[in-house]
């Protein structure tokens, strides 16, 4: 299976035009790749939040989620912005199934922090591939909310770059993050520069820096995980430009790829 997992954060989601669908039905149709989709919602979730009076903090991009936090994001993203996509996946003329994590034990979690500092904030321990592989050989596209369960019931907000890892690795595919800028940019000589490459080293030394910081720290370090749990390759592409996702597949160099070689700058 060439599996092509597309994370789409949720500050990107109401930029999205409308070609970015029809580029990723098109894709399926013509069986170049077979893609999966998983979502964030962080801004949708904070306005709901903000409007049920529920406050809610970060620790190195990760939301602190309480019993509250928990039942919103929930709502959110297997709710609203799921169900948003699969619309206009369908509207592009390809079939597509939102589901949750929670359905069919889909992603089994555990406490990302066992502490208890971070809440229910969980990361994957077990993906049930085959159920996505049902959907694909029955020529879906599975549209995810990253909510987790553990065997016990208790539900786990995932962060959607590390539950899209995750299900890269579990597919073997490719790992292409979905945003609203052209990669990760650095400034060299005055002059701001998007980085095609980067390896694991730089990326903890710009986390460092502060270069990068906030949801981009999740974004980077799942890159690198799942590199190092057998995804075939990570890149960061903007969605604001659909060529920029047909260009990837088609082996242009775009965006910025993470690797575990020597960087290089464009």
């Amino acid at each position: 299976m060439n599996a092509v997992i597309l994370k789409m954060g949720g500050s990107v989601l109401a930029k999205l035009p409308d070609s970015f669908y029809k580029m990723v039905a098109g894709l399926k149709e013509s069986g170049i790749c077979e893609p999966v989709i998983v979502h964030g919602g962080g801004p949708e979730i904070n306005q709901t939040l903000e409007k049920f009076g529920v406050k809610s903090s970060f620790v190195d991009g990760l939301r602190v989620t309480t019993d509250e936090v928990l039942d919103v994001a929930e709502m959110v993203m297997s709710g609203s912005i799921n169900k948003n996509i699969t619309i206009k996946l369908q509207k592009a003329g390809v079939l597509a199934c939102g589901i949750s994590g929670v359905d069919c034990s889909l992603l089994k979690a555990e406490p990302v922090d066992p502490k208890g500092s971070l809440g229910h904030v969980g990361q994957v321990t077990d993906v049930n591939k085959d159920w996505l592989k049902l959907i694909i050989d029955n020529g879906g596209i599975p549209v995810i909310s990253p909510i987790g369960m553990d065997a016990s019931g208790q539900r786990y907000n995932i962060n959607g770059d590390m539950a899209a890892a995750a299900i890269a690795e579990s597919l073997k595919g490719k790992l292409i993050f979905i945003s609203d800028v052209p990669g990760v940019i650095s400034t060299f000589n005055g002059k701001k520069t998007v980085l095609t490459k980067l390896t694991k080293q730089q990326i903890e030394e710009m986390i460092a820096s502060g270069t990068i910081y906030g949801g981009m720290i999740p974004k980077v370090r799942s890159a690198i995980n799942a590199l190092d749990g057998g995804v075939q390759e990570s890149v960061i592409l903007n969605g604001l430009i659909p060529t920029d996702l047909e260009d990837y597949i088609e082996g242009k160099e775009v965006g910025s790829k993470v690797i575990m070689e020597e960087v290089h700058h464009v």
